[in-house]
């Protein structure tokens, strides 16, 4: 289906076709899950987690802490995709049994089925008491501090599905074990359904973005890997696309950017949106410079005299063009908020006033402020 034509197709209405189709009616988490078909985790709270402030927009009277609190009824998982987060049971199951990448020694491996069956006879296990049990010791993490070697083995052993995460207790995960998955039956339905996955996520994706994040699918089915360049040809002949100024775009199959669905949505309505660095709308920082013409950069791990809008900034979507940023707190129980502007001053008018005062009364709602 490469190839298109779409002669009415700018970059401005794929920029419109992309904001109305992430930012759907709100509806329940699990339909929101559903649909998105992955939520990037992130544990740095400024003020809250990223999967969280992305959620908010799209669920009915989210709160930050819904997800943590509601995981063990949905059907859902934690685990690595294209990045770490939450999806579908369905999607989790297509990705295992998994085999890393790195190659257990015997010693190492002995030690999981130790543990294996210590949290098989416990039920839901916190991993301080894996530690307690067993006095593993401390290992060197990749921040370069200290860790307990058995949340590091928890860890590995979730990632080979031996164990699942089955709840968190204060941003702590608490594991089980994770029920034997059959290998799917044919490699490339199943990675042409990853691929699937992806689009339905980020898309419209410029061609170069596509063919990064179908790469990144070698870290959520390893055995795998060898798969990922044919399922990326495969996706370029059946995803319909079209080029738009020497880029070429793809997006699901079934939807046409210029269907009215997209057009005449209230997605670029008078609203103004505090995004997460890892929202579906900017993730993809290719893609954000081209529809906005500016760069934004994720500098949290920055060094402070080196960052240019701040520790955690949130890309500020007014309509469907992102016009600048926020930098948010909470102070003595109150929201704090410090806005910039690419322009380097904020748009005129009653309207935008009104609609930055209404988004910051929601955030202050979904933090339990007010």
């Amino acid at each position: 289906m490469a190839g298109v034509k779409q002669h009415a197709l700018t970059l401005a209405a794929l920029r419109r076709y992309a904001v109305a189709r992430t930012l759907f009616a709100p509806t329940t988490l699990a339909r929101a899950i559903d649909r998105m078909g992955f939520i990037q985790a992130d544990p740095i709270r400024a003020p809250a987690r990223a999967q969280d402030l992305t959620l908010r927009h799209r669920v009915r009277n989210y709160r930050a802490g819904d997800l943590e609190r509601l995981y063990p009824k949905l059907s859902i998982e934690e685990d690595f995709f294209v990045n770490y987060g939450f999806l579908p049971r369905d999607t989790h199951a297509l990705m295992h049994p998994r085999t890393a990448r790195k190659q257990w020694s015997k010693s190492r491996l002995d030690k999981a089925n130790t543990v294996l069956e210590f949290v098989q006879s416990h039920g839901v296990t916190h991993p301080r008491d894996v530690d307690a049990h067993f006095k593993h010791g401390k290992v060197r993490n990749w921040f370069g501090g200290s860790t307990n070697a058995s949340t590091q083995l928890l860890d590995e052993m979730q990632y080979r599905g031996l164990v699942r995460i089955a709840a968190r207790q204060g941003g702590t995960r608490l594991y089980a074990a994770r029920d034997a998955t059959q290998a799917a039956p044919d490699p490339q339905q199943a990675m042409d359904t990853l691929v699937d996955v992806i689009v339905r996520k980020y898309a419209p994706l410029p061609e170069r973005s596509l063919s990064e994040l179908v790469s990144r699918l070698r870290g959520g089915v390893p055995q795998w890997a060898l798969e990922c360049r044919p399922a990326l040809l495969r996706a370029r002949i059946r995803l319909p696309s079209a080029a738009i100024d020497g880029v070429r775009w793809y997006w699901p199959v079934g939807e046409t950017p210029l269907a009215s669905k997209w057009t005449s949505s209230d997605a670029a309505a008078d609203v103004a949106r505090l995004l997460a660095p890892f929202d579906p709308v900017v993730w993809d920082r290719r893609r954000f410079e081209l529809f906005w013409n500016w760069s934004y950069r994720f500098e949290a791990y920055t060094p402070a005299a080196r960052r240019v809008r701040g520790y955690y900034a949130l890309p500020l979507l007014w309509r469907d063009e992102v016009i600048g940023w926020g930098n948010l707190s909470v102070v003595g129980s109150r929201l704090k908020a410090e806005l910039g502007y690419v322009n380097g001053t904020a748009p005129r008018g009653k309207a935008f006033k009104r609609a930055r005062d209404e988004e910051l009364q929601r955030i202050e709602r979904f933090l339990n402020l007010i």
